[in-house]
């Protein structure tokens, strides 16, 4: 296909202006860590949350909900809507012990939670591990979908789209650190957001759809539309929702949905300004990220697959596409070159806006763990901060180079997804029980770390290899979350607990209460009289209701199921009030 004058300048011009806000943000200094990683730790809630969404919402978000949708309907989505669980969470029990810890990253949290040489190791090993490893995993699967999007929307090679995008980040983000990531963040948020609305407009009045009544009665897509799954079929309704409500989300470690917190949510929250702009930044992420942002993409897959109804048909269309890079996701960036001029450049610069936000946060949060939790800690403690901001530019661009290469050997979006599901499977429990369980210590989190490691090896390169009893992706999350659960628990009860000192530290410095701690009561503060915790679930369980109810509640008001639409209406409006009124409880 070929881009009008019109959609290259629009293109250049969003690129200038991400590139300006990043550069005129980052101006006001980065002379040290907690300025160039954490924005001064003083940052408003609601720029915080806007920043996470607009994180999540990559080139490769709308890619992945296209290829969920395409192959088990609508109710794929259940497969990351479950992550609002773990959210909701991380909302009312998680933020506020998260920004009384006071660190820097979260992984410096091993040597406020843990001691000795154990708790150093974990720290120095996750630094590289999740700094440079996993990280580079996240950045390449959003390269990915960079890739695709510039080879079917801008006719351009893999190397070239990643060319450019990468540039901008890089100019911006290590000049200006988390500051400007963050003002870039809010532009590219709402471009991208009015990008994928007025693209699904666009799409469902082509001729060949007809408008939602049209998509609705196409036989295509009947079967498609349900956001519940089969519940007479186990094979789908097991896999599809129930162990992504039942497991998922507790067990695995995902990016931007870490049990108890984690990643660059939890760098968000260091940088509140207050605990309660902590709180306010992950409930507006949640609410955005789940209730408000996918039906738009929904309703373009679902109509893609009217257009191109298999990948023979996307294949055909688009020739100059590499056969290993061609899947359902690719339906997505097929879908908008259907565009008309301008309106496709704004759609295109906005999912290069979005990959540029995921690639920037990715970067920024890699660097603090190599820099702060790895070549600070270890190799060079004596570090200015002037010293600790170079290193952490140079670490920047490494990973970034590292991630956008990795990318070109990846195929499709949930060939990822499931990868990165895979290799923390088990691991999320412990990061939500670790806050309030004493016998929890570095040992017990290194036995965790190592048998996840392990079984996601084993899964993925030796268990189909040696013709066992075949299982699916899903089995094999759910085999690896229990081994791997279970191992940790053993090691928490055989293992011997940190020091009394390390453990009393913690207490008077994060206060989380409740019976886990009843040996070590807070030598300050509060108190197990005023544990709030059960009070907080509740609210994390209303929280969920609530924003369940907007997202149905918004999908059958779009199918023009209006008792449906009221009705989630009410449970959701009624959940709001229930958090309230709970909220002004003492």
């Amino acid at each position: 296909m070929q881009l009008a004058m019109l959609d290259f300048l629009v293109i250049g011009g969003v690129l200038l202006t991400i590139l300006f806000i990043g550069l005129a943000a980052g101006r006001k200094g980065n002379n040290s860590a907690d300025d160039f990683f954490l924005g001064g730790r003083n940052m408003p809630w609601w720029l915080l949350g806007t920043s996470m969404v607009a994180t999540t919402f990559s080139a490769d978000t709308p890619n992945l909900v296209t290829d969920l949708v395409r192959q088990q309907g609508v109710s794929g989505n259940w497969a990351w809507w479950a992550f609002l669980l773990t959210g909701m969470v991380t909302v009312f029990v998680y933020a506020r012990l998260w920004r009384r810890s006071g660190v820097l990253t979260d992984i410096a949290f091993y040597e406020l939670r843990y001691g000795g040489r154990a708790g150093a190791f974990l720290r120095g090993f996750r630094a590289v591990y999740l700094g440079l490893v996993f990280n580079v995993l996240v950045m390449a699967t959003v390269s990915l979908a960079a890739i695709k999007l510039g080879s079917i929307l801008l006719g351009w090679p893999g190397w070239l789209t990643l060319l450019v995008t990468c540039s901008v980040t890089l100019l911006f983000s290590v000049y200006g650190g988390l500051r400007a990531i963050l003002w870039t963040d809010l532009f590219q948020f709402f471009l991208a957001m009015g990008g994928a609305i007025a693209a699904s407009v666009y799409v469902l009045g082509l001729p060949e759809v007809g408008g939602i009544q049209g998509l609705m009665t196409h036989p295509n897509v009947m079967d498609k539309l349900s956001v519940w799954p089969d519940f007479s079929k186990p094979e789908v309704w097991v896999p599809v929702m129930l162990v992504p409500l039942a497991v998922q989300w507790w067990a695995s470690y995902y990016p931007g949905a870490e049990p108890g917190g984690g990643g660059y949510i939890a760098q968000r929250m260091f940088s509140a300004r207050s605990e309660d702009d902590a709180v306010g930044a992950t409930l507006l992420f949640n609410a955005a990220h789940y209730a408000l942002r996918p039906w738009p993409w929904i309703l373009v897959a679902l109509a893609s697959l009217i257009v191109f109804p298999d990948l023979e048909s996307i294949a055909t269309a688009f020739p100059e596409l590499a056969a290993d890079k061609v899947g359902h996701d690719v339906a997505y960036p097929a879908m908008l070159s259907l565009l008309p001029a301008g309106l496709l450049g704004w759609v295109a610069a906005s999912l290069l806006a979005a990959f540029i936000s995921t690639m920037s946060t990715q970067v920024n949060l890699g660097a603090s763990y190599l820099v702060h939790d790895g070549w600070a800690r270890f190799i060079r403690p004596n570090a200015t901060e002037s010293q600790k901001v170079m290193a952490g530019r140079w670490a920047s661009l490494l990973s970034l180079l590292a991630g956008a290469l990795l990318s070109l050997t990846l195929t499709s979006a949930s060939q990822a997804f499931n990868l990165l599901l895979l290799l923390g499977a088990g691991t999320g429990g412990l990061f939500i029980v670790r806050w309030f369980w004493w016998r929890v210590s570095a040992s017990t989190e290194i036995v965790a770390m190592v048998m996840s490691l392990l079984v996601a090896a084993y899964f993925t390169w030796v268990h189909d290899a040696l013709g066992w009893w075949p299982m699916a992706a899903w089995g094999k999350l759910v085999a690896g979350s229990l081994l791997t659960t279970a191992g940790w628990i053993v090691a928490a009860v055989v293992f011997k607990p940190e020091s009394p000192e390390v453990l009393q530290t913690f207490v008077d410095k994060v206060q989380p209460g409740g019976p886990g701690w009843k040996q070590f009561p807070p030598t300050q503060g509060t108190d197990a009289a005023t544990w709030n915790v059960p009070k907080s679930l509740l609210q994390a369980f209303l929280g969920c209701v609530a924003v369940y109810g907007a997202l149905l509640g918004v999908g059958a008001g779009l199918f023009a199921q209006a008792p449906t639409a009221l009705m989630m209406a009410a449970f959701c409006a009624a959940a709001v009030w229930g958090i309230l009124k709970l909220q002004s409880k003492p």
